[in-house]
């Protein structure tokens, strides 16, 4: 696989002023001084996508650099962060317009900031995704982890999305090394999907190709919630990998335990991609029964199988009219009976 196909995600940093229910990251941070340096972060490959995220990424007081020098390997790059830091982000969108930002917000005020646990959470990121439409940014979105205490709010969001013109994206919980959780769980399954299956249909009856296959990863949601297997095959590892603070290449950050592939403060990029200790992983990757369902592992598996989702957006949006029901999942139709 060429490596100009790789979607890689850096980790840059586990500290975090956030202190979300569903990741106790900000409990476990790193120290300023190990985190992964510019001269690691020199060694990554060429990549066609990588995303920056964190803990949050903007308490790194050397964010500018470490973007200026992932530019050098990546014609696009995506900063996940809880957009607390609002002059740091519109400092950092200035000097890098065609940077894309995505900021967590997890419900309305009320919800968004009990699930966050950070004071005036809501306003801090509302009011940085409202001044970056005021200087037109034009890569910026925002997204929210759906569970039970917000479900209820999912549609709200989206709405406030499409008002705002951005990108909305989604994800549920998930347990892992990098959220520091096993205790991640959606108590009402139903409930949670039926607020997927409304959004699922508003992306299908809207005129955007790309909110289309949207509806696809939406859908993959709920399977997943319902404990199916995955819809398309993991090949993390493969066409995607993280890079944690530490300098460990890892195929993903929805293990149990970290799978490191090496580590690149000791070792090359080749030394370690091409390495005995890699074949393993991914050989730990192809057996592995978590069925995670998140974009850095499904958007690649989209691409390169896309005939699937685009077969399932054909049915969906021209033979049943752009209408979709949880009760066509089987698995849906035998627990509710």
């Amino acid at each position: 696989m060429l490596k100009n196909n790789l979607h890689g995600s850096v980790i840059i940093t586990y500290r975090c002023n956030a202190h979300c229910n569903m990741c106790d990251c900000f409990k476990d941070p790193t120290r300023p001084e190990e985190e992964i340096d510019l001269a690691t972060l020199e060694k990554l490959p060429d990549m066609a996508f990588t995303n920056i995220t964190g803990g949050e990424p903007f308490i790194r007081k050397d964010i500018q650099d470490i973007v200026e020098l992932l530019y050098k390997k990546t014609p696009r790059i995506v900063i996940s962060t809880n957009g607390y830091f609002t002059d740091r982000i519109i400092e950092l969108c200035e000097r890098f317009p065609e940077i894309g930002i995505r900021i967590s917000i997890e419900g309305l005020e009320e919800t968004n900031n009990a699930i966050r646990g950070l004071p005036d959470g809501f306003n801090r990121g509302y009011g940085t995704l409202q001044k970056l439409v005021e200087m037109d940014h034009k890569d910026v979105g925002f997204g929210m982890t759906v569970q039970d205490m917000n479900c209820k709010d999912l549609i709200p969001l989206y709405h406030m999305a499409c008002d705002l013109d951005m990108e909305f994206a989604t994800a549920t919980l998930h347990n892992s090394f990098y959220f520091r959780k096993t205790d991640n769980k959606i108590d009402d399954k139903y409930k949670v999907a039926k607020a997927f299956e409304e959004l699922i249909n508003e992306l299908l009856q809207s005129k955007s190709p790309k909110k289309w296959g949207r509806a696809y990863f939406n859908h993959g949601l709920v399977n997943y919630i319902y404990g199916q297997p995955r819809l398309l095959p993991c090949e993390m590892g493969t066409n995607g990998f993280f890079l944690d603070p530490y300098g460990n290449v890892l195929p993903c950050n929805g293990s149990t335990e970290k799978m490191s592939m090496g580590n690149l403060h000791d070792n090359t990029w080749d030394e370690i991609w091409n390495g005995q200790q890699a074949a393993k992983v991914r050989e730990q990757v192809k057996h592995c029964e978590k069925n995670c369902w998140m974009i850095g592992s499904v958007s690649p598996a989209m691409k390169q199988r896309i005939w699937i989702p685009g077969w399932w957006v054909v049915k969906h949006k021209i033979f049943k009219g752009g209408h979709y029901s949880l009760e066509e999942n089987k698995f849906i139709n035998k627990e509710q009976n």
